[in-house]
């Protein structure tokens, strides 16, 4: 269940966020832990999260909270980075994530298949394009349930 302070926290924190050119992705207020954690997931839409822009959110973030007084007693702030996502949604990420190891799941058998692995080669309109070992492969785009990184 989200604390009850969550929303307000995300309210001050969002535009902070942007100021610095970054995205808030999603903040959790652990009070099971003592001091309570309030972590905030920040991603910079451009570029790699970098630590700098997490030190940033935090010294900008940090101020504003003890102003605002809305986390009660001692706690502490951490922020972060969601990380890669292991889905491929955005043209971004599959032109980031060419020549990569991917798995893609239809919804149905395509070619008797309904798990394809191999290299991505670029997303076009029409379809996902794949190399497995050395043989270039389209899949329709409209039978892909899911395009994600694979571990190989």
């Amino acid at each position: 269940m989200t604390h009850p302070v969550v929303p307000q926290i995300i309210e001050l924190a969002s535009p902070l966020a942007e100021e610095l050119n970054l995205e808030l992705v999603d903040a959790v207020f652990q009070t099971n832990k003592n001091p309570p954690i309030l972590r905030i997931d920040v991603r910079n839409p451009n570029t790699d999260t970098s630590l700098e822009n997490c030190e940033q959110m935090s010294r900008i973030l940090e101020e504003k909270l003890d102003l605002a007084e809305i986390v009660p007693g001692a706690y502490v702030l951490e922020i972060s980075s969601p990380g890669i996502s292991r889905t491929l949604t955005t043209e971004r990420e599959f032109i980031a994530f060419k020549g990569f190891a991917v798995k893609i799941s239809t919804f149905g058998p395509y070619k008797n298949h309904q798990q394809w692995h191999g290299r991505l080669q670029h997303r076009d309109e029409t379809a996902v394009h794949i190399n497995k070992k050395g043989k270039a492969i389209a899949i329709p785009r409209n039978l892909i349930a899911k395009v994600e990184l694979d571990d190989e």
